[in-house]
């Protein structure tokens, strides 16, 4: 099969080591992720900022090391630059991150975010305000992700937890991920029945392919910070409209 030419590259910048982004580079597809939701010609390259755990010490023992994680991306010829982990997020809190996202813009050169703003971003396009949260995270983050939601005007009417830390969140199963997501997404709906979408944060435990079938149960969009990162490059004309995965996907 011919190499494709890369079309549009991200430099992602997340909280696992920087070694482990290396590996995940030159071992694994560099779309942004394995079901094709974007085209193969919009690729990713990674950086690592090691984080120890999602506590506010371990956030901020990582995000000292942003900057080099810049550089380090910079090296390749980008189109935007960003960080994902929305634990990193929430704990710097919404005023902060839009401020770093603005001192990348001028320092690159290029557009920049965090994928906690691409959840806002979606939020609104779809027109709500009022949703629910499917978390598994301990109950300190989950009060960090409450807050940067209400400080971007939208309200979290239920947040689920598990108790989860950076330790857990990365040993978890795919089997007892999946079931997480099920047994959390029921508890969230079941608490606020009147939410208008539900929010499924963090990638480790794998929700892509549970989303389908939880609108078809509860009626309402449900998304998560990686569709919504997705979402953001359909919204802007980079990448086309996906069907099947959801109805955020489907609405440019």
């Amino acid at each position: 099969m011919a190499e494709v030419t890369p079309r549009y590259a991200i430099g992602s910048i997340g909280p696992v080591s920087r070694e482990h982004a290396e590996e995940r580079q030159t071992h694994s597809n560099p779309n942004l992720r394995s079901e094709r939701l974007l085209p193969p010609d919009i690729v990713q390259h990674y950086a690592g900022i090691g984080i120890k755990d999602y506590t506010p010490e371990g956030v901020e023992d990582g995000i000292s090391r942003y900057w080099d994680c810049v550089d380090q991306l910079m090296q390749h010829k980008l189109n935007r630059i960003g960080w994902g982990g929305l634990p990193i997020s929430a704990q710097l809190g919404r005023e902060r991150c839009l401020k770093l996202i603005e001192e990348t813009e001028k320092r690159t050169g290029l557009p920049a975010g965090n994928d906690f703003e691409a959840v806002v971003a979606a939020w609104r396009h779809l027109g709500i305000g009022r949703i629910a949260v499917a978390s598994r995270w301990a109950a300190q983050l989950n009060d960090a992700v409450v807050k940067y939601f209400k400080d971007a005007d939208i309200e979290v009417l239920t947040i689920t937890t598990a108790g989860q830390w950076a330790g857990e969140a990365f040993s978890m199963s795919l089997d007892t991920g999946i079931r997480l997501v099920f047994q959390l997404s029921g508890q969230a709906m079941k608490q606020a029945p009147e939410a208008e979408g539900l929010f499924l944060p963090g990638g480790t435990w794998r929700s892509l392919g549970c989303m389908p079938h939880l609108e078809e149960d509860y009626g309402v969009p449900v998304i998560s910070n990686g569709t919504a990162q997705v979402w953001r490059l359909i919204h802007e004309g980079i990448a086309p409209p996906v069907q099947g995965w959801g109805r955020l996907l489907e609405t440019p």
